[in-house]
């Protein structure tokens, strides 16, 4: 990507290209998103990969290696902890990046320089009270949740990655920003470069120098630390960015905190939502006598689902940017044709990777299923898979739907349909499939699908009836005038 200079009242391309035509804005800030997220996941891929065991021999002689479905486990009892921290981390990020581009679209530089600032200043201040938190309360969060013989592999795991909670603020803070602005492709080359390093460190940690599945923690740490100290040289000493950041004199202001918080807090809390509904899950497998193997398939075929579901996820980031923009300068209509633009894209493309995932489910399960001990989850594997990508397609339209909340400063909205989604429908459902339609593990599989359409469903209906909702008040504007 070209440098993009950048002075108080200069436009970069990223702010043209998000002021621009909205399918095109959608397309060119997605595709980077998608690519980085891609990163991403394959890397989560790998990492549950390295851990299942998978290319022990080729990297190691020895022995007596943490890794298998019992490392899988433990993994799979930190993650809903890390998705929590995570989701703190990510909300904050949107809530700042909904107020930064709300501000370029009403074209207020310096409010959104404001809101910059204060996006770093919270995500520090938060990152320290949940790293804190998480690793002093940490071998009696998982003796509570976990009896077997994998619970010391999670507390070791666990202690490192909430450690390194402050890279993982920063980092979310400092991408959202440049998203804000439209300056997609930096943000992908930060994602993309921690992702790819974080798979290289991997096996090295975990293999090579014989640390388990607590050299994947330390991996993961080491990957967001340089990626952290690149995103600090482009913000703050390369200073090509739209945004300028001026820490002196600073003073947290009233109305830049709430608007971050009305976005941020909802949007953590939806994030939240999720990693609860993790948690319950594994307790409910657990409960109907999952136990490690339940986890385990539940833990990889998540991440799965995760891969499939990335395009929208990527997508979600250019609506919130696009929407907030078009919203802060009351251009309505393409409000209004980047959501439906980004939905209706989705769908398509999910279709197309639901069939996909069906037909490989058996390969992708034997991928992950190296190990002698641990062929006994390959059937469940294969029908988590083959079950879960029934929904990948009307996911589009809840996403879209929520990342549109987001970008007009609707986070509340946006939470209250997630949590249909994911505490309200996926959470009790799968109660009464598994403990009153006597339904196994198939019963939380089935759960997730039947939650997700549903949620979709509503949260694609609420959306149009709220876009709808300005051009009805923009009319009377007009009537009310002549």
């Amino acid at each position: 990507m070209a440098v993009q200079t950048s002075s108080n009242n200069s436009k970069t391309k990223g702010i043209e290209t998000l002021l621009g035509e909205p399918k095109k804005a959608i397309m060119k800030l997605a595709v980077p998103m998608i690519i980085a997220m891609s990163a991403t996941t394959i890397y989560n891929l790998a990492d549950a990969l390295w851990v299942s065991g998978f290319g022990q021999s080729f990297f190691t002689s020895k022995t007596g290696i943490e890794v298998g479905t019992g490392a899988l486990a433990a993994v799979g009892y930190v993650w809903p902890f890390f998705m929590m921290t995570m989701s703190i981390a990510v909300g904050l990020g949107l809530g700042g990046g909904s107020a930064i581009s709300r501000r370029i679209g009403a074209d207020d530089k310096k409010g959104a320089d404001n809101c910059a600032i204060h996006s770093i200043i919270l995500s520090l201040i938060f990152s320290i009270v949940f790293s804190a938190v998480l690793i002093l309360s940490a071998e009696n969060i998982f003796n509570s949740i976990s009896s077997d013989d994998t619970v010391h592999l999670a507390i070791s795991y666990g202690k490192i990655i909430f450690a390194g909670a402050i890279f993982l603020f920063f980092m979310n803070s400092a991408l959202a920003i440049l998203r804000a602005e439209g300056d997609a492709n930096r943000a992908m080359y930060a994602m993309v470069f921690g992702a790819v390093l974080n798979i290289v460190l991997d096996p090295i940690f975990i293999f090579t120098l014989g640390m388990g599945v607590t050299g994947a923690a330390l991996a993961t740490v080491i990957s967001m630390v340089i990626t952290s100290i690149i995103m600090i040289y482009w913000l703050f000493l390369r200073r090509d960015t739209y945004v300028n950041f001026k820490f002196k004199d600073f003073r947290f202001k009233k109305d830049i905190l709430k608007d971050i918080f009305r976005v941020g807090l909802p949007a953590s809390f939806q994030q939240f939502s999720m990693s609860i509904t993790m948690l319950v899950m594994i307790l409910i497998i657990n409960t109907a006598g999952g136990g490690k193997y339940g986890v385990a398939v539940y833990t990889v075929g998540w991440r799965i689902v995760m891969i499939a579901v990335l395009p929208l996820l990527g997508m979600a980031t250019a609506v919130t940017s696009v929407t907030g923009a078009a919203f802060g300068a009351k251009a309505y209509d393409k409000l209004k044709t980047a959501y439906l633009y980004a939905a209706k894209t989705g769908f398509i493309v999910e279709l197309f990777l639901a069939a996909l995932v069906f037909i490989l489910a058996p390969l992708i399960a034997i991928v992950f299923t190296t190990q002698p001990d641990d062929v006994v989850i390959r059937p469940d594997l294969i029908l988590f898979l083959q079950i879960t990508c029934i929904f990948y397609p009307s996911a589009a339209f809840g996403i879209a739907s929520s990342a549109m909340f987001q970008g007009t400063g609707k986070g509340i909205y946006a939470l209250i349909a997630t949590l249909l989604r994911t505490i309200f429908f996926a959470i009790i459902l799968a109660i009464i499939f598994v403990f009153v339609f006597d339904m196994g593990l198939n019963g939380v599989w089935w759960a997730l699908v039947v939650a997700n359409l549903v949620g979709s469903l509503i949260s694609f209906l609420w959306g149009n009836l709220y876009i709808r909702s300005f051009f009805l008040h923009k009319n009377k504007k007009i009537k009310e005038s002549v």
